[in-house]
């Protein structure tokens, strides 16, 4: 029996902790996602970018210190993985409707077949996977 195996592609960067690098994080995952001929979830993927960096940058990154994106492509899948050097773990929080922000994670969990949270020394890793086929989640 002929297996055919395509390897993973994938890129990676690290940005400065500053407001001004999340528009450039969005911008590399865009060119990324237009080299690899991906156009399906495109809006969901960069949005996922978006809001793992933001989160990193307001939560994770220390002063003086960089975060790193990296963009897998396998399996019929994007994995988005931001690490940062900071402390403390993620997670989703009910928030309250008024509020302006602190619905990151909680449209990274809408969008993302999986989502979670991996060691890393010093920090953590902060990981979704969005397929690129079927229905997020199942659904229809």
């Amino acid at each position: 029996m002929n297996v055919e195996i395509h390897p993973a592609m994938l890129r990676e960067r690290y940005f400065p902790r500053s407001r001004q690098s999340i528009g450039s994080t969005r911008e590399f995952a865009a060119v990324t996602l237009d080299a690899w001929g991906v156009t399906r979830r495109r809006d969901d993927l960069l949005l996922c970018v978006s809001e793992l960096a933001t989160n990193a940058l307001l939560h994770g990154v220390p002063p003086g210190r960089y975060y790193r994106l990296r963009l897998l492509l396998f399996d019929g899948m994007v994995r988005i993985e931001v690490a940062d050097s900071g402390g403390g773990l993620p997670h989703v929080k009910e928030r309250d409707p008024g509020a302006e922000g602190g619905r990151g994670l909680l449209l990274v969990a809408a969008l993302a077949g999986r989502w979670g949270v991996g060691p890393r020394r010093p920090g953590k890793v902060v990981w979704c996977e969005l397929p690129l086929t079927g229905h997020p989640h199942g659904t229809p």
